[in-house]
């Protein structure tokens, strides 16, 4: 009996030093994202000059709608001259000419398929030879139409995930990451989601390369720990945008639900602070709670989730669409 009294004592010393150490970090995490979110308003003697840090140029991926969109105007707006890349010529000379519109900056379109893979990456390679590119924001990213078995989604849809989700962050950073070694500064931001967090069933492809995003992010910031370079991973959670067109309750705006300029505003002002971020305020308070799950609980709500949001689709939707997971 005693041995077992000593055995429990030691397991519970153990449990309390993590939980101190998990409340610390997370403290710390809270006071570092207080501080990233609130120096534009308070603290504007501190902040610094994004084009003198980095450069005067800033490549952005995926730039047409939503994030990409509204972060390439946040950084116009902080003076930087932006680089556009999507693949429709026409949505890349809207955005082009609303951004010079608005700011005394000058834009640059290249109109690449990141799913044509390296064909693309090439392209982007020759277009960019001559330019000092200080921010890259690798944003491009491909998601289910709506929560699918794996079984149900298109061989090449899934590829096109593959190749966006996947091979264009990677390539990407490649071309640019030793020219930022080189001079010293540079930024990468490298833009994941909060389904990392879990494996997410009916979107298990998706989910699966932000893991991939993760864990490249932050294995390529140790590598290049020493070179004068920020290389950041943004995880958002939920945001209104075309991504979840699937869903009425995913493209109202909320409390949780934040519309892409608000959460563009948000996340700019986390660069150079916040080397892993959520972006916005409330994602935090969710990616928190998130995390404090255990795994098996994680997969099951959100799994769950899915089901709810797959059920709505299919309610809103053409019955052509039903299929045999659907009883």
């Amino acid at each position: 009996m005693e041995g077992c009294h000593v055995y429990t004592s030691v397991l519970a010393v153990v449990g309390g030093i993590t939980l101190f150490f998990l409340l610390l970090d997370t403290l710390w995490n809270i006071i570092l994202a207080a501080r990233a979110l609130l120096a534009p308003f308070f603290l504007t003697h501190e902040e610094q000059n994004l084009v003198k840090r980095y450069g005067s140029w800033a490549l952005i991926t995926g730039c047409t709608d939503g994030i990409g969109k509204e972060y390439a105007k946040q950084l116009a707006k902080k003076g930087l001259n932006v680089i556009l890349v999507s693949r429709s010529q026409d949505k890349l000379l809207k955005t082009a000419n609303e951004i010079e519109q608005e700011h005394p900056v000058k834009t640059k379109i290249i109109v690449a398929d990141f799913s044509k893979g390296a064909t693309a990456i090439d392209y982007i390679r020759n277009e960019i030879k001559n330019l000092e590119i200080g921010i890259l924001v690798n944003n491009v990213g491909m998601q289910y139409t709506y929560p699918m078995f794996v079984g149900e989604v298109p061989e090449q849809q899934l590829w096109d995930i593959i190749n966006i989700n996947v091979g264009a962050v990677t390539m990407m950073s490649r071309i640019l990451v030793e020219d930022m070694k080189k001079r010293k500064r540079g930024a990468i931001v490298n833009v994941s989601s909060g389904s990392e967090l879990q494996p997410l069933p009916l979107m298990t492809v998706y989910a699966a390369s932000k893991v991939y995003v993760r864990n490249f992010t932050r294995s390529l910031r140790y590598e290049y720990s020493d070179c004068g370079i920020t290389i950041q991973h943004l995880s958002p959670m939920f945001i209104n945008t075309k991504m979840n067109d699937f869903s009425r309750r995913l493209r109202t705006t909320s409390f949780f639900i934040p519309d892409a300029q608000t959460f563009a505003k948000h996340a700019v002002n986390t660069l150079g602070k916040l080397d892993c971020t959520t972006g916005y305020w409330s994602h935090e308070i969710q990616y928190f709670f998130t995390r404090l799950a255990p795994e098996w609980a994680r997969i099951r709500i959100g799994s769950k989730l899915n089901e709810a949001l797959r059920e709505e689709y299919f309610r809103t939707h053409s019955k052509m669409v039903k299929n045999t997971y659907l009883q």
